[in-house]
This record gives C-alpha cells, structure tokens and sequence, in this order.
C-alpha cells in the first residue's frame, strides 16, 4: 500500500510541476485573454489594464511561492538550517556572501513583490538576515532586461553607474541591516518556520528518511505557507494595481522636472504608491528626463517605485513587524537619496 501511495506521489508531482512552469511561463498570454476576450475589458483602459496586472501578479507570486518554498524544503532536508547558518556567520568570507547575495538578486528578473518568496524561503533556509536584506534590496532595482533598456535609452555611463550602484546599494544596505541584529523583529510566523524546518531536519537526518519520505511533508508546508501569505499577497497586488492602472505618469513630471534641492526627496516620497518593474519603468524614466527631469531624479524615482513600494510593505508585514519594515524603508530611501545627488553630480 504504501509502495503506490509512493507511486502516486510522483505521478502527481510529475504532472503538476511542469504545469505549473507551463502556467507561469504563458501567464501572461493568457491573462490577456482572460481580462481582454472573457472579460470583454479595453487594453487601454485603467480598469482593464488594472485588472490584467492584479490577476497576472497575483498568479504568478502564488507560484514563486510554493515552487520556492518546496524548494527550500528540499534544501533543509539534506542540508540543515543551523549548519547552513553556523557556516555564514562563522566563516570569513570578507563580505563576499553579500556580494553573491546581491549580484543573485540582480541576475534574477523580479519585482519587489516577486522577489518575497525568495526572501521568505532563504529565512526558511536559515540565511542570515543580513544577507537576504541584500539580496531583497538588489533584485527588484537590477536585471538583465533593465540594463538593456538602460543602455539603449541612455548610453553605457549612465548604465554602468546604476547596475554598480543597485548592486553597490544591496551589499552595504544588507550589510549595515545585518550588524542591527534585527531578528528580532522578525514575526513569530517566521520564526516558528525557521523551527519547524530545524526540528523536520534534524528527525529526518536521525532516521536516516529516504527523500520519498520526506516528500509529502515538504510539498504540504511548502503550500501551508503559500495559504498563510495569501491574504497579504491579494491585497498588496489590489494595491500595485490600482496605482498601476489609475495613477498618471504625467503626475509626477510637473513636481520633477525644476532642478532643485527637493526634487529628488520628493521623487522618492512620490514614488512609494507606484508599483512596477524595474524593466516596465525605464521606458517611464525615459519620458521624465525627455521632459526635462535630470537623469539622478529619474533614477531616484525608479529605484523608489521598484525597491519601495507600499505592496512590497503590505506582503512584508507577514514576514516582518512593523518597526522592522520602517528601518529597511528607511535606510533603502536614503541610499537613493544620496544615489540621486551622486548620479546627478556625475551625469
């Protein structure tokens, strides 16, 4: 019996991972028919075009999610939290872990609020919070498709200057986020994974538990957390999508384009309720300094609207208190504040 219980297991995961892959690799086809052809919604509408990012975004971070969480399970199994953490706190590495944390995060094509399942999955992992910090504030500001943007939009100074900055801008901001020791902070949702998945390691390494064992456990918490995060995850992408459908670019342009000592402050605060890609809003930046925006005000928004936004915050709140949230707020908004003088100096 329980031979073909084992049987089907793997037949179901065999069908089910590559749809999901499938799934995610076409989602964005088949929102579109879903919103444009069933819903019979305009593209060019703000209801339209919000529903289409809310149900694009929505899906697509419930996949990260699970597939992420499943793979960190995998992980734990075989290699165990707390000898992972030991060998990252004990080790000299020379700040190299964050390097690799940051230039990770920067190879990885996400969004703010797709890089959270990543994040929770390496906390999951036992990585220290210095480290992860690093990569979360890198891979919502940089990616391959960005930097092709950004050198074709604006030349390979500007472009240099903000692949070395974003990733610049996630190791020291982890590593300063790192020395806080702010753990602490850390929900008791967080903290009671990090438990759990020690407590599974350490009982399957002491029984000596065959991986198809161990399988169905890791394939539950991995969707347990998908459930516990799916509120957060709603109403974080209700918000990205109703400022990505409704609020005006052109907003923004008549407070930026006067070089003066506020602007880029004021470009950070105004910033914060957009949602987008980095890679969605080169083309935005574009305009702005088209319109008279200097390029390190422009830049400074981007950085803003990828790395600071209110449904990044929103998710984060299962992951993170409040007080935790507002320091790495914080600290994130003034590195591009400074970022945005130093562009604006060099350029």
């Amino acid at each position: 019996m329980e031979q073909k219980k084992k049987i089907r297991l793997i037949g179901s995961i065999a069908i089910v991972l590559p749809a999901l892959v499938a799934l995610y690799m076409y989602l964005q086809p088949l929102a579109d028919y879903l919103v444009y052809e069933i819903f019979t919604l305009k593209p060019e509408t703000h209801l339209g075009e919000a529903i289409n990012f809310f149900i694009y975004d929505t899906v697509k971070i419930v996949i990260l999610l699970f597939l992420i969480s499943s793979l960190m399970g995998v992980v734990n199994a075989y290699f165990p939290v707390e000898r992972l953490k030991v060998y990252l706190t004990s080790k000299k590495l020379y700040g190299l872990q964050y390097f690799f944390a940051s230039f990770f995060g920067a190879v990885t094509p996400f969004c703010s609020c797709s890089s959270i399942p990543l994040f929770i999955g390496f906390v999951q992992g036992g990585i220290p919070l210095g480290v992860t910090f690093a990569f979360l504030i890198t891979s919502p500001l940089v990616n391959e498709v960005a930097i092709a943007m950004f050198l074709g939009l604006f030349g390979w100074k500007a472009t240099l200057i903000y692949g070395v900055s974003g990733i610049l801008l996630g190791m020291v901001g982890g590593y300063l986020l790192g020395k806080l020791k702010l753990d602490r902070y850390l929900t008791d949702w967080v903290k009671q994974i990090q438990a759990n998945a020690q407590a599974e390691s350490n009982q399957w390494e002491d029984e000596k538990t065959p991986f198809i064992d161990r399988l169905p456990t890791i394939i539950a918490d991995g969707w347990g957390i998908v459930q516990k995060v799916l509120l957060y995850v709603i109403i974080g992408i209700a918000i990205g999508a109703a400022m990505h459908g409704y609020v005006p670019e052109g907003f923004f342009t008549e407070y930026l384009s006067e070089d003066k000592w506020y602007a880029i402050p004021l470009a950070v605060i105004l910033a914060v309720p957009m949602y987008a890609n980095a890679a969605g809003i080169v083309p935005v930046i574009q305009v702005f300094v088209a319109k008279g925006v200097p390029l390190g005000t422009a830049i400074a928004f981007m950085m803003s609207v990828v790395g600071l936004s209110l449904p990044e915050a929103t998710l984060l709140k299962k992951v993170m208190k409040w007080k935790l949230i507002g320091i790495f707020f914080g600290t994130i908004a003034v590195f591009i504040i400074i970022l945005g003088y130093l562009f604006n100096w060099i350029l």
